[in-house]
């Protein structure tokens, strides 16, 4: 227990995302006092590869915080910088690097990390990507205590998010951002009125959720109607799904299943089955799938009904590499 009140808390906050933004909007509505943000260094970002600061450097240059960007968080003179700020709390979400004990020493009451799973399931980097893929119908948010390991440490809250049929990576990571910051609060509360206690992970049904390597991107017609509805909507908006037209290479959005339809065929993976203003229907290895949206080269997203007017799909046409 701390007697300490959120306008007397020192807090080191760590992130780069626009999953981190809303933790750090809440630390600063909450009144705490956020004594330095760390993110990751400015990346060449967008169609010009101009180097850009990352969403949370962006907010924190706008409410005139100190910034602090290490190439690598195990640097010593980096690990020194933070010490000598005497932070009661090193708070971190989506960072980008595994942090070591001496930074994580550096937290006088506790460094604690919001992730975007109900751990132990989903450790790692791309926990919403990974349960969408994966088909689940639940995910969440947990507050844990940091510890060297990839999201091993001590649990100190979780609730669950039911994820819709249809629903995005786009519109589940928003929810989930707006959680974790919610959740985010109620810890540091809870920490420092002693009411809240840290409870070790579960030994059970522990998963990782490695990064989205690019190969997975691409759509493999062969597969079931359920297996690329999944695929698409965990990369909608980004990094986006595709599949080739000829020698293009096609980006597909907000996809339905298509079900209690009797459909003739016979049709192959990829084929283009319907073409209307609801969207493209395209016949996989088992089913049936409409897309609403899509984003050829060069061009911006936009709807089907859109597209197809200037943009003429035949039908019998043959997305992927058949």
């Amino acid at each position: 227990m701390s007697n300490l009140k959120p306008e007397e808390t020192k807090i080191v906050f760590m992130g780069t995302p626009e999953f981190a933004v809303p933790s750090l909007r809440s630390l600063l509505d909450a009144g705490f006092k956020v004594e330095a943000v760390v993110t990751q260094p400015d990346r060449p970002r967008g169609r010009g590869r101009r180097l850009r600061p990352s969403p949370v450097k962006e907010l924190a240059l706008e409410m005139g915080l100190r910034v602090l960007q290490p190439e690598r968080a195990s640097d010593p003179m980096f690990i020194q910088e933070v010490a000598g700020m005497g932070p009661d709390f090193l708070v971190v979400a989506a960072y980008g690097q595994i942090l070591k004990r001496p930074l994580l020493e550096c937290a006088r009451i506790m460094p604690v990390n919001v992730h975007g799973s109900l751990l132990p399931k989903f450790r790692g980097a791309a926990p919403i990507q990974r349960a969408i893929l994966e088909g689940e119908r639940q995910t969440g948010i947990t507050i844990m205590e940091m510890d060297e390991g990839m999201d091993t440490g001590p649990i100190l809250l979780m609730e669950g998010l039911k994820i819709g049929e249809n629903e995005t990576f786009g519109e589940l990571h928003d929810r989930m951002a707006a959680l974790g910051a919610r959740l985010l609060i109620e810890a540091l509360h809870g920490i420092l009125t002693g009411e809240l206690q840290p409870r070790e992970q579960p030994k059970e049904g522990i998963s990782y959720a490695p990064p989205i390597r690019k190969e997975e991107l691409e759509i493999d017609w062969g597969q079931s109607a359920q297996v690329i509805h999944r695929q698409i909507r965990a990369f909608d908006p980004v990094p986006g799904a595709y599949t080739t037209y000829g020698d293009e290479r096609v980006r597909l959005f907000t996809p339905r299943l298509v079900h209690g339809q009797e459909i003739e065929g016979p049709f192959v993976p990829g084929e283009i089955i319907d073409v209307s203003n609801k969207g493209l229907t395209i016949w996989t290895g088992s089913g049936a799938i409409l897309v609403k949206e899509v984003q050829w080269p060069g061009k911006r997203r936009m709807a089907v009904e859109a597209f197809i007017r200037g943009n003429p799909i035949p039908k019998g046409s043959v997305f992927g590499k058949a």
